[in-house]
């Protein structure tokens, strides 16, 4: 959306999550509104996933608009071995939030969901309609379910109680400020860091985890954001919307990107004793595009030069990116 020809349709809005990843670009295009009061609950403040903590969240800051894109994530590591953390915190914070947004009049809810909520084998491009047609992969169906709980609600409150609220299905997040922890970190800060600490240190190689053969489809933070807040201001149904590029990579394909972009020649040994996770990720991007006009801009490569330029002056100037946290998958 272009802020200096559009006004935005909500005056004050909650961003849960809002000093995460993707949060910060949110409230940051949110803020050049003139209009729009941004509001961004810390966790050291709100506990949400306590019901009363959530009630007081609302109580002080009575907002028109809640975008909810606080998560309790990480990636196949990090789902493996916190399955029931992931499934409850996600699940009480989703459903609370939107009942007590109910409860307080709050005029739009926008639920972020996760592309593990669609099945392990679903025909690729993945369609919305695609979401029931089977099981999530198994380590991260946990994640995926608890999130994909927040589009029942979202339909059922539209049927009975007139609830506005929708549903976003971005696909994998990458940018500049994502997460690079070695324990938590998604794949493209994973091999980002593993192929520029192998070049610093002089490794012959990295190590990858799986085959290689799985695909998936990233979609730059900048250009979530945008989708999100296109969604947040235009559409106002509760069917599930795709926002995504519409094209899909191997994951061996992006490692020798990867690689060439972080200026590591060594060799890449992959883990074949560990998970690729879901074989293929590619998402229908149609709905978006014909609902609010939705269409991705930045490609993968141009993206990752970003991501990698940043992290590397991130670490010139000695960041600690071990304790960044994210809120999606």
């Amino acid at each position: 959306m272009d802020q200096s020809q559009e006004s935005f349709p909500y005056e004050r809005v909650v961003v849960t999550g809002g000093a995460g990843f993707l949060g910060r670009f949110i409230v940051e295009r949110l803020q050049r509104y003139p209009a729009v009061e941004v509001l961004v609950p810390r966790s050291a403040d709100y506990n949400l996933v306590d019901e009363g903590d959530i009630k007081r969240l609302l109580s002080d800051t009575h907002p028109e608009l809640i975008i909810h894109l606080a998560a309790v994530v990480g990636g196949i590591g990090a789902n493996q071995k916190n399955p029931g953390k992931f499934f409850y915190e996600n699940l009480m914070m989703g459903a609370q939030l939107i009942e007590q947004a109910r409860l307080h009049g709050t005029k739009k809810f926008v639920a972020l969901g996760t592309v593990c909520a669609y099945p392990k084998f679903t025909p690729t491009p993945f369609r919305e309609d695609d979401l029931w047609n089977g099981y999530p992969e198994e380590t991260n169906a946990p994640y995926g379910l608890a999130k994909k709980m927040m589009l029942v609600q979202s339909q059922s409150y539209r049927q009975q109680y007139g609830f506005n609220s929708i549903f976003l299905l971005p696909a994998n997040l990458y940018g500049p400020g994502d997460n690079f922890d070695p324990e938590r970190s998604h794949v493209i800060p994973a091999l980002i860091r593993k192929c520029i600490e192998a070049r610093e240190s002089g490794s012959a190689f990295v190590e990858a985890w799986g085959t290689g053969n799985a695909s998936r489809e990233f979609l730059y933070v900048e250009d979530c954001a945008e989708g999100v807040l296109r969604a947040a201001a235009r559409y106002e149904e509760s069917e599930p919307i795709n926002i995504g590029t519409g094209s899909e990579i191997k994951i061996s394909e992006l490692l020798q990107i990867i690689a060439r972009l972080t200026r590591f020649d060594g060799e890449i040994h992959w883990q074949h004793d560990k998970p690729d996770g879901q074989p293929r990720r590619r998402l229908d991007v149609s709905r978006a595009f014909e609902q609010f006009g939705f269409k991705a801009q930045v490609s993968l490569e141009e993206g990752l030069r970003r991501t990698i330029d940043w992290y590397e002056a991130q670490m010139a100037g000695g960041a600690d990116l071990a304790v960044r946290q994210c809120e999606e998958a």
